[in-house]
């Protein structure tokens, strides 16, 4: 019974371990069934092989890998170096070692704090350039590009303003020279037929149109909304005002319509409330609706609940 031991690298190097290998030389003419075993005099260490036991037959070697790992770590500092010894247990024969080196480095790397310094500096310096010179450059051209924009557009209403002005001294002395008669009110537009949306004919009726639209990605998904009570079949609807209200403050589209003809749309995301005099009033004749449509894209509470109600005529 003859053997040989050899750690291999006999010196290795790591954070969390070191990994090594065992050279087992069986220059005897018998099978040997051998143990391993590793100890350290610090007791710093605890041992892993990966075959503690096994039969390494005559005229060849067996090659164990096994870790060394180190019972406490730490972040930085200097190298801590670990002397182990490892021993080769057979029966009929004597124990055989062989010695070896674990040096235990740091757990941050060395070019951590430097890279960090580094980058601190860095940003303080951006952060001074951009407040002493970029910031104060940005902040003089947008003025400057604002100036450049905004002085054609007072010039624009200054000249509007003035023909404005113009105008309404031209209608006065109109007025005075045709007899002090009343001049049209603003905003008073013409049903069919020319006649103003005040002095519309029929009977007097209002009513409320609420939708309660899911949200869609698809655009042109829009879901349609009517009137809980329509009006008499044989008679017609005059639509001179609605208002519409948005007050949850939804995301879409919505759109008033005879039938499947779009009479006005408007994005939900641009009022809470939105009150509005049709001019040209509007004629649902018999046979036909008045409803709205709601393309909801994003809500509050999971729907958009939005509504429009209108006044009008029954003719």
């Amino acid at each position: 019974m003859e053997l040989r031991a050899e750690v291999t690298p006999r010196t290795s190097h790591g954070r969390m371990n070191g990994r090594h290998e065992l050279v087992i030389d069986n220059l005897g003419n018998a099978p040997a069934e051998v143990e391993l075993i590793a100890t350290d005099t610090e007791e710093r260490l605890s041992f892993r092989f990966r075959q503690p036991t096994l039969t390494v037959d005559p005229g060849t070697a067996a090659f164990v890998p096994f870790t060394a790992r180190p019972h406490k770590r730490y972040l930085r500092g200097v190298e801590h170096k670990h002397q182990f010894q490892t021993t080769v247990l057979t029966t009929g024969g004597d124990p055989v070692s062989a010695d070896g080196t674990f040096i235990q480095n740091q757990l941050l790397p060395k070019w951590l704090l430097p890279a960090l310094a580094a980058l601190i500096a860095l940003l303080i310096l951006a952060v001074v350039l951009w407040f002493t010179i970029v910031k104060p450059e940005v902040q003089s051209t947008a003025k400057q590009a604002a100036q450049e924009q905004v002085t054609p557009v007072i010039s624009i209403a200054d000249r509007a303003q003035q023909q404005a002005e113009s105008a309404q001294q031209q209608a006065a002395q109109a007025q005075q020279a045709a007899g002090g008669g009343n001049a049209p009110k603003p905003g008073a537009g013409t049903g069919a037929g020319g006649t103003g949306a005040t002095d519309v004919p029929g009977t007097a009726t209002d009513f409320r149109i609420v939708a309660n639209a899911a949200v869609t990605a698809d655009a042109n998904n829009f879901k349609k909304f009517g009137m809980e009570v329509p009006p008499p079949a044989d008679k017609v609807l005059v639509v001179t005002d609605f208002l519409l209200q948005n007050p949850y403050g939804d995301n879409g589209i919505i759109r008033i319509q005879r039938d499947n003809q779009v009479l006005a749309e408007f994005g939900l995301g641009n009022f809470r409330a939105f009150d509005y005099h049709v001019g040209q009033t509007w004629r649902i004749l018999p046979g036909q609706h008045l409803v709205i449509t709601v393309n909801c894209q994003s809500a509050t509470s999971g729907t958009c609940r939005s509504s429009a109600s209108f006044s009008g005529k029954i003719q």
